[in-house]
């Protein structure tokens, strides 16, 4: 069995319509609102968004959303992306658990009651939408009609606009409370979600059903980083968008031949978000 951290290939990066790539989650405004100030100044992109093919010409956001959003916000009209396909050995699914810090946690437990259609259990449900593990100790259980992606996600965004909007918001691969209290001194919660499955983020695009901000983590074994693409290439509407991809594809082979691009196979940490 071929290992995919250790193989990838090099990254598929294409310049794109804006309009065939869609979203399947919302923008983190704690994140994109920021990002967005920085992008009105940067010269180059760093970090592309990955995205899928959907068939038809059209791609869905795997990750990068915030960015997708504040390009959008700015006006572009050809975005570079790096283009993955589900099917691949060297894509992952799994989810992001979210952090909620900088609040009270009584006033926290008192909104999830007011969630529409929704009901809490003080105890541990595996099927439930989302688990909540309060720093006291408490579980708690968010039952809510689930029998579609629409029905599942809106209860998730209307979760997670409460404490959006109230609350810091840090995402986590852990599950473990005990190893986060330690790191998040002013944490209140852990929410736990359900994993997802690649139609859902499919299904969640095409249907305008997203899902919250953060909750979707695609590991990606070949992920473009750091890549400084001078951002007046994308925005230069002189050139056509063949012509575009032409240039990006000579600067590609450029990097390589220059030995201007290193590939890491390990698991890394980066302390420059």
């Amino acid at each position: 069995m071929l290992d995919s951290k250790n193989s990838a290939p090099p990254p598929d990066l294409r310049i794109l319509p804006i309009d065939a790539i869609s979203p399947h989650e919302t923008h983190d405004s704690q994140r994109s609102e920021p990002l967005l100030e920085i992008l009105r100044e940067a010269e180059y992109l760093t970090n592309p968004p990955i995205v899928a093919p959907i068939g038809d010409g059209s791609y869905v956001v795997m990750d990068g959303a915030n960015r997708y959003h504040c390009f959008r916000e700015l006006g572009y009209r050809h975005l570079l992306v790096q283009v993955v396909d589900y099917k691949s050995e060297f894509v992952g699914l799994g989810v992001w658990n979210h952090i909620i810090s900088d609040w009270d946690e009584d006033i926290f437990a008192q909104h999830l009651y007011e969630i529409p259609e929704a009901t809490i259990k003080k105890a541990w449900d595996s099927n439930a939408v989302a688990q909540i593990m309060l720093k006291n100790g408490s579980v708690l259980s968010l039952d809510a009609p689930a029998a579609t992606i629409e029905e599942r996600n809106f209860t998730l965004r209307h979760l997670v606009s409460i404490y959006q909007a109230n609350a810091k918001l840090s995402r986590t691969a852990l599950h473990d409370p005990t190893l986060i209290w330690p790191q998040f001194p002013a944490a209140i919660a852990l929410v736990i979600f359900p994993e997802y499955e690649p139609q859902d983020i499919i299904e969640a695009a095409l249907n305008n059903a997203f899902l919250p901000p953060g909750v979707s983590r695609h590991i990606i074994h070949g992920r473009a980083l750091k890549l400084y693409y001078p951002f007046e290439k994308l925005l230069d509407m002189s050139v056509s968008l063949d012509e575009k991809n032409a240039v990006l594809q000579d600067w590609i082979r450029e990097k390589l031949a220059n030995r201007g691009a290193r590939y890491y196979a390990e698991s890394t940490y980066q302390f420059d978000e």
